[in-house]
């Protein structure tokens, strides 16, 4: 080959090196200018890990998923170049809940851990505590009442634990949370059971848990969603993250019915893959 052509195919090389570069610059220059909320279920296959993202560019992960599932996802919603999270919700310690956040501390700078009482004596959890430990990583108890003020006018409430439930199941014990923008908000429900449900629907209004967009409990076990709950939130979307083919049956037929009853559209994970909500100023939102 002749030094011309060399340096030909080196220039061209270049060439399309400066172009991805530059693709890449713009992508990351419009998403830290983000006007809108961005909302994501991501497939994590049997387990749950919500993203969200406020107008401001503040990025919350409510739980983290299985091992080995979330990273991938994360590239779905996050710049190349964004290694930082501002705070992560473990609403239970459940390994199909904690399992990926060993995974996203590998690669991405924690400020906050946001947590029930509740805990778990795998080795998982055992080793995520450890980490969070080591990397200096404040942790908050997450109690009702609490409100995080995410930015550009999102927010997400506390609604559950109201009590202590180090001694509770860990189902029972999980963090609800209610995620507000404009005129959507969604609710956020771990795996919390019918027990949960009842206890938040004696200390709310129904105007209080009224919400556009339901996470539902549990990947659709029948231990969640009861018809007053459904009642109560009254959702137009209900979102089930759950694994295709998974062992325990998710969701159950039960669950579905009581959706479909109140009119809620089922998004499902196993069907769609990765769900994302994306909502403006005015309050509209689209489905990716």
């Amino acid at each position: 080959m002749t030094s011309d052509k060399k340096s030909y195919i080196l220039f061209v090389f270049l060439l399309v090196l400066i172009a991805i570069n530059i693709f890449l610059f713009r992508f990351d220059f419009k998403s830290s200018f983000n006007q809108g909320l961005t909302f994501a279920m991501l497939d994590v296959g049997q387990g749950d890990a919500l993203f969200i993202e406020s107008p401001t560019g503040t990025q919350i992960l409510v739980d983290g998923g299985p091992p080995r599932k979330i990273l991938s996802q994360l590239a779905l919603v996050m710049s190349p170049f964004d290694r930082h999270i501002d705070a992560i919700i473990v609403t239970n310690p459940d390994q199909d809940h904690i399992g990926g956040f060993l995974d996203v501390l590998k690669v991405y700078k924690i400020d906050g851990v946001f947590e029930s009482d509740a805990e778990n004596d795998s080795k998982i959890y055992q080793n995520l505590k450890a980490e969070i430990k080591n990397k200096n990583i404040p942790e908050i108890l997450a109690k009702k009442e609490m409100r995080l003020d995410i930015g550009g006018g999102a927010v997400i409430d506390i609604l559950f634990p109201d009590r202590d439930v180090s001694s509770w199941t860990n189902n029972d014990g999980s963090i609800v949370a209610k995620l507000s923008y404009g005129t959507n908000s969604i609710m956020l429900t771990g795996d919390s059971t019918t027990l949960t449900e009842k206890i938040i629907l004696e200390e709310n209004s129904k105007q209080k848990l009224k919400s556009t967009i339901l996470k539902v409990g549990h990947h659709g076990s029948r231990t969640s969603t009861s018809y007053d709950f459904v009642k109560a939130v009254s959702p137009t979307y209900a979102l089930i993250s759950d694994g295709k083919n998974n062992k325990y049956g998710h969701p159950h037929q039960d669950t579905l019915d009581t959706l479909t009853k109140f009119g809620a559209k089922v998004l499902r994970t196993d069907l769609l893959g990765t769900i994302i909500f994306s909502c403006d100023r005015m309050g509209v939102c689209e489905i990716n």
